[in-house]
């Protein structure tokens, strides 16, 4: 091996990881064009053509960084819900008494229905819809588990301040909020608004329950 040999390798691998970063990096930027118009048109009705015409990105741009629809949605999503999950962590660094960790939940779960009911309808319309494609099973299952984590802190970080332990296992425990959740949204879109106000007592009711 040369002397030169070894920087230019490094520079080579330099070179690569920023390309790779860059590509990923705009991944990123149309995924997040995307959200807004695969939210109101859901997966069946909206092609890349579409994301296409609703964003600054041409469609060769569009199916240059994404072969498909489906991977496509399954870069949205993955990104919205680990974008959600930040937010709920952030919640956990400042509570500080059992009361105020159940009313920072309560609003948060209220404050994501009012202000992205179309992503979470997206969401639940890509779980569903993972049921009939095979190819979705992965991300959904990805996805569900991190949530389900997200739920987890939140409680134990509950018990840990009310000094109780939980009575609920982490699957049940997300289940729960996860149906609680999902009716509100039903109801929302539905016309609906009180559902918000429900969902808020109740999400912080059922924090009480798990760790009484």
């Amino acid at each position: 091996m040369t002397t030169t040999e070894g920087p230019a390798r490094r520079r080579q691998v330099r070179a690569e990881r920023a390309a790779v970063d860059k590509f990923e990096q705009r991944r990123a930027e149309l995924a997040s064009s995307a959200l807004t118009t695969l939210a109101d048109r859901g997966f069946a009705n909206t092609s890349l053509r579409d994301i296409a015409e609703n964003s600054p990105y041409s469609h060769g741009v569009v199916h240059y960084y994404f072969s498909d629809k489906l991977e496509l949605m399954q870069h949205c999503i993955r990104q919205y819900k680990q974008d959600c999950v930040k937010h709920y962590d952030e919640i956990l660094d400042t509570a500080t008494t059992p009361k105020e960790l159940r009313e920072g939940f309560a609003d948060a779960m209220v404050m994501t229905l009012r202000d992205e009911t179309t992503l979470h309808r997206m969401w639940y319309d890509l779980r569903n819809q993972s049921m009939y494609t095979c190819e979705l099973v992965g991300v959904i299952q990805e996805i569900d588990q991190l949530l389900e984590q997200m739920v987890w802190r939140v409680v134990s970080r509950y018990s840990e301040l009310a000094e109780s332990p939980s009575r609920m296992s982490s699957p049940v425990a997300y289940s729960l909020y996860d149906g609680l959740f999902l009716r509100a949204l039903i109801d929302y879109l539905a016309g609906k608004p009180e559902s918000a106000e429900t969902l808020r007592r109740e999400c912080a009711g059922l924090l009480a329950m798990l760790c009484p």
